[in-house]
């Protein structure tokens, strides 16, 4: 039974699109800052895509795009372990596993599979069983901290009733994994005052074309207050934005400009876009940087597939011992 003294993190990235502005302050920076905490997994959950993502050629371009942007916005793979999903299929075994404990009362309790389900998702065997692979990723690295939202609360506490449930059948040789509650997520409004998210389109893609970037911008939905007047700073979806990737300072003197009144929602608009561009002006560097080097990239994801095969081949090894699979010598 594995208990660790320091703490290992893992966070899975899901490649089902283009990552956004939303995907940054939502998930990719917080997650990236634990590679100063401790030792960090990143995996693109491509497994976990596959319910929704059903053309091959799509999910090898969102790949591909996910390991680009994560690269670029500041991932180290010296320091952090960071890998494709599918390139460990130990997972696949572990979920075997692990589904031979799990009470299908469980999962049938799970509010994302509801949710899913009232969207129109079909209701396959994948979707209803995510979890015990989301618990599986979780489980086969032994990481003791996840780093979760308050939608994939519910997740992880059913792979720790897992996790536990498996331990008190078998034996102790899977870690329990502790929390860690993202409760301050910034807000990132999208071009229509929505949450941002691809399900409503209202998105600012973080490293598309410049001109398609400016366009988006500059199309961000506003009332039809004139130029002279004061404009409403309450749910205002440019000061948000503006907040997201200014110092204070220049967050009240943006917003003075809106009390004051004098200036149209064009300039402030092309305000946010200058400052946009500015916070991410060196991300962008990075990005095309490594879209110049696939060839590094699939490197990068092959040298972190075997380090997180290798955990995952011990985890396996213990599990398989425990429950009667392993080989005799």
């Amino acid at each position: 039974y594995l208990s660790l003294d320091f703490m290992r993190f893992l966070t899975g990235i899901k490649p089902t699109g283009f990552p956004h502005l939303g995907n940054y302050f939502g998930a990719i920076e917080p997650a990236i800052r634990l590679q100063a905490e401790g030792e960090a997994f990143y995996f693109i959950a491509d497994y976990h895509a596959m319910t929704t993502v059903h053309d091959a050629k799509l999910l090898e371009e969102y790949v591909h795009e996910v390991a680009l942007t994560w690269l670029a916005c500041g991932l180290d793979p010296e320091r952090a372990v960071f890998y494709r999903q599918s390139s460990v299929p130990e997972v696949q075994e572990l979920t075997w596993y692990l589904s031979t404990v799990t009470p299908m009362g469980m999962l049938e309790r799970c509010v994302s599979y509801k949710d899913a389900i009232a969207k129109g998702q079909p209701a396959t065997h994948a979707l209803f069983t995510y979890p015990v692979l989301m618990a599986a990723d979780i489980l086969l690295y032994h990481a003791n901290v996840v780093p979760v939202g308050q939608d994939q609360k519910q997740h992880l506490e059913v792979t720790r009733d897992i996790a536990n449930k498996f331990n008190d059948t078998y034996k102790k040789v899977l870690t329990i994994p502790e929390p860690r509650i993202q409760e301050h997520v910034a807000k990132v409004p999208g071009l229509d005052g929505q949450k941002m998210s691809k399900s409503y389109d209202n998105t600012l893609q973080l490293f598309g074309s410049a001109k398609q970037f400016k366009k988006r911008v500059m199309g961000i939905k506003t009332d039809s207050t004139p130029v002279e007047d004061p404009k409403p700073t309450e749910d205002s979806s440019l000061i948000d934005l503006y907040k997201l990737v200014a110092t204070s300072e220049e967050v009240d003197a943006y917003t003075a400009q809106f009390t004051a009144g004098g200036v149209g929602y064009g300039d402030l608009k092309k305000q946010l876009l200058e400052k946009l561009n500015g916070a991410f002006a060196e991300m962008r560097e990075r990005y095309e940087s490594f879209a110049q080097r696939p060839d590094d990239v699939r490197d990068i994801l092959k040298a972190g597939a075997e380090r997180a095969q290798s955990e995952a081949a011990k985890t396996l090894d213990a599990v398989r011992a425990a429950v009667g699979t392993k080989p005799q010598d």
